[in-house]
């Protein structure tokens, strides 16, 4: 086949020699890259284009001509089909090298750094039964049956689970059978495409170390007769569960939860143990859904830091204060600052319940308010969304110039952007990257990267 032949619709050959930052294999055919999803290095395939460009292509596998030493018989008997996960026909072990190599990528190619510091990723014990929450769209079968799961790769045909392996397997019982009581009492399942229907969404959530539990449907509006009766009914069949709630979302928007919840049975939050520390974690808060790796990452965290007990700390995008409280119990005087105002509130509520007392958090952009915080504190904590810092977040950044900054990202790649700023000139000095594992089975990586001032990089006891 030649170049002139490179059309939609045709098999070639490939042998898969990489993985991209989404997942897929990467392959090569007549100096063109081939992307094909459910491949691993190493494999030989037989390849569909499905989407075709002048100088690279999507495609399908079509057949398994030789297996690679890394190909594994996924946990899931829907994971070639279901859009939750990519990786669990990867061994876990080349799964975290491939992580490795995306940071180090990342950082190479976007930031421009020529041989980044990056450590093995930090993983937890379990590859499965990891995450503290699941979300669920729901939808209706050929035949009438209400249908919960994730949508099949590349398409929004819903993928129908009775259980997941990713999930706590706590969580199980709840999203087999919770479809059948929405079924009982005839509530309409929300349709995308018309605006019509009631109930969008399931979502379940736990307490890994109390296994305390949180169930919520996520609704166009919040008339759902017999719901009280039904949300009693859930709290007696289920001793863990502590709280049912309907989050409101009106809106014509694939966008999961809105802006308004309300706890119709039990209290609207549980409890978890998280750095010897209790936080109430409500339906819509955002917590890491691996508990135990986002704790692995906190402790790498307080050991590079030291802290002495006499620094300052600024921790941008604060959230609930998950990591802005342990590490307030290690230093004189900590600050949150945080756009959400609800998440503040439970900040603030965290703080008193763990008599932590010497942190106080501020409603508001962070862009905004770092420039105006008239101090130079001894860390600065970012752990900003996937689009990564506000371009004047890094200018203040660059002109307080406090001693110390760690970057805690969820996307590699704005984290490699990001780093290029702060270190252009030789302003900060790169010290150690830590990758986490938070999500097994994906190709998604977080990273925590430690920067230290260039003339402090030297000598300095911190790193």
């Amino acid at each position: 086949m030649t170049k002139t032949t490179w059309r939609q619709g045709e098999l070639i050959e490939v042998t898969i020699a990489d993985l991209s930052d989404t997942g897929d294999g990467v392959g090569r055919f007549d100096e063109r890259v081939v992307f094909v999803p459910d491949t691993v290095p190493g494999d030989r395939v037989i390849v569909r284009l499905v989407h075709v460009k002048p100088k690279y292509a999507h495609g399908k596998l079509e057949q398994l001509l030789q297996a690679s030493p890394h190909r594994i018989r996924p946990s899931c008997i829907v994971a070639d089909k279901c859009g939750g996960c990519q990786w669990q026909h990867i061994n876990y072990e080349y799964q975290l090298a491939a992580k490795q190599n995306q940071v180090i990528q990342a950082l190479q190619r976007i930031g421009g750094f020529v041989d980044p510091p990056v450590d093995p990723v930090l993983t937890a014990t379990s590859p499965l039964g990891y995450r503290n929450k699941a979300t669920y769209p729901l939808g209706i079968s050929a035949t009438g049956q209400v249908q919960a799961g994730y949508y099949q790769k590349g398409s929004h045909q819903l993928v129908n689970l009775n259980q997941c392996p990713v999930q706590d397997p706590r969580l199980n019982p709840l999203l087999a059978e919770v479809k059948q009581d929405i079924q009982k009492h005839g509530w309409q399942i929300y349709d995308e495409q018309r605006h019509q229907g009631q109930v969008r969404h399931l979502s379940l959530r736990i307490g890994r170390r109390t296994g305390e539990m949180l169930l919520t449907l996520v609704v166009k509006d919040w008339n759902l007769p017999e719901i009280e009766n039904q949300a009693q009914e859930w709290l007696q069949r289920y001793p863990q569960l502590v709280g049912v709630s309907l989050n409101r979302n009106s809106d014509r928007t694939n966008t999961i939860f809105g802006t308004e919840t309300r706890c119709i049975a039990g209290v609207p939050y549980l409890r978890e143990k998280f750095a010897e520390l209790e936080f109430q974690v409500r339906p819509d808060t955002f917590f890491q859904v691996y508990t135990e790796t986002a704790e692995l990452l906190l402790q790498v965290i307080q050991s590079e830091l030291n802290f002495q007990g006499h620094e300052v700390l600024i921790d941008a995008y604060c959230g609930i204060g998950t990591l802005t409280l342990p590490l307030a119990k290690q230093v004189r005087q900590a600050t949150g600052l945080e756009l959400q105002p609800e998440a503040v509130q439970q900040a603030i509520l965290n703080a008193q319940c763990n008599e932590i007392k010497n942190v106080t958090f501020q409603v508001g952009a962070v862009e905004k308010l770092l420039p105006q915080m008239g101090i130079i504190p001894d860390v600065v904590l970012l752990d900003p969304p996937r689009k990564g810092c506000d371009r004047a977040v890094i200018e203040s950044l660059m002109k307080s110039k406090p001693p110390r900054i760690v970057y805690v990202s969820c996307k590699v790649a704005t984290l490699a952007r990001d780093l290029k700023l702060l270190c252009q000139d030789g302003l900060y000095t790169i010290a150690r990257v830590q990758p986490a594992d938070f999500f097994p089975q994906t190709a998604h990586v977080e990273a925590a990267a430690f920067l230290v001032l260039s003339h402090l990089s030297k000598g300095s006891e911190f790193f």
